[in-house]
């Protein structure tokens, strides 16, 4: 095998021109990692933070990288050799990943590359019946849904609140998943459904269709009507978008009901949702192989899909930046390696 492949790297913070496809050396493994040779990987948020500099952090916050990194954080492959440690997978064993996260949100995880060394633990098989595509566009955003709405997984200390994020019950329950047509969204809302929620979904009008084909019970187009002015007495809301005036969601959650924050960043009604005897939670979404094998399932049988918004060669991965800085995204952004 080379010691060199082909890499999508950055130079420099800025836009979507600085992604430059070259040569680089082909990562090295230790004992407990995996090296996937990569068919696909996906866009998430963190990606083109990270290529931007991450700006609307605070200055102390932002990284101090050693450039060139390679961005990417969600991928599927096939196993090209394994750690002297490893035991659970094989050479030429399919796999899917969410490589180093949050670990490596400063720094760039490498997964935009021919190659990715990947530690064992965050490492699942692909699930039967779905393509490198597929499987590729589902790890963070699987894994953020799964997070919050089934089980955290983990004891890491929460960087969002003094208190452990926990899953509420949803069976019976009434879930308003804002956000409903981007990557966590739509996973959400098959989620919630499929744990036996009544699942309000809020997106705009072009989304409507698709979400109401995953199992929405009912739709909110943002753009003619306010959620917040459109429903009362919901058990949870779910909001995957973040920004401004979160706290509009607390008037239509009932005494006792919960507001998840996938963006915590910014939420200052605290005070008032104490009041109003809402819970107001977030967590860090964290990489797991064992529950990408367990949400995996869910792929395999057919009870949740993952949803493609469009599909680029790696080498063309500035293009799939743009048409994330475009917005309304439905689904994922898939680079393709094959």
């Amino acid at each position: 095998m080379t010691e060199m492949m082909k890499a999508v790297r950055l130079h420099a913070f800025g836009g979507p021109e600085n992604l430059i496809y070259e040569d680089a050396p082909r990562p090295r493994m230790g004992s407990d990692d995996v090296l996937v040779h990569m068919q696909a990987a996906s866009l998430n948020p963190p990606d083109w933070y990270l290529r931007d500099g991450f700006r609307t952090l605070p200055p102390e916050w932002r990284p101090e990288p050693t450039f060139p990194l390679i961005l990417g954080k969600d991928i599927s492959g096939v196993v090209a050799a394994v750690g002297k440690n490893v035991t659970a997978f094989r050479t030429g064993d399919e796999v899917y990943s969410m490589v180093g996260f949050p670990d490596k949100v400063m720094t760039g995880s490498g997964a935009c590359a021919d190659y990715v060394s990947v530690p064992s633990s965050e490492l699942a098989h692909k699930p039967r019946g779905i393509g490198h595509v597929e499987a590729a566009a589902a790890p963070m955003s699987l894994l953020t849904a799964w997070q919050f709405l089934i089980e955290t997984g983990h004891n890491a200390a929460n960087p969002f609140q003094p208190f452990a994020h926990k899953a509420v019950p949803l069976k019976g329950r009434t879930v308003l998943v804002n956000g409903a047509g981007g990557g966590v969204g739509h996973l959400a809302v098959q989620i919630a459904r499929w744990q036996g929620a009544k699942v309000i979904a809020v997106a705009s009008s072009r989304h409507e269709t698709l979400l109401r084909e995953l199992g929405a019970d009912e739709f909110i187009d943002y753009t003619k009507t306010a959620a917040e002015n459109e429903v009362r007495n919901v058990d949870l809301v779910l909001d995957a978008v973040g920004g401004a005036n979160m706290e509009r969601f607390l008037g239509c959650i009932k005494p006792g009901g919960a507001l998840f924050l996938v963006n915590p960043l910014g939420f200052t009604a605290r005070e008032e949702a104490a009041q109003k005897g809402v819970t107001v939670s977030s967590t860090q979404v964290r990489s797991s192989g064992a529950q990408l094998y367990e949400a995996g399932r869910l792929l395999e049988k057919g009870l949740v899909r993952v949803v493609i918004d469009s599909t680029y060669p790696l080498a063309m991965a500035s293009a799939a930046h743009q048409r994330a800085a475009m917005g309304g995204i439905q689904g994922k952004i898939v680079l393709t390696n094959f």
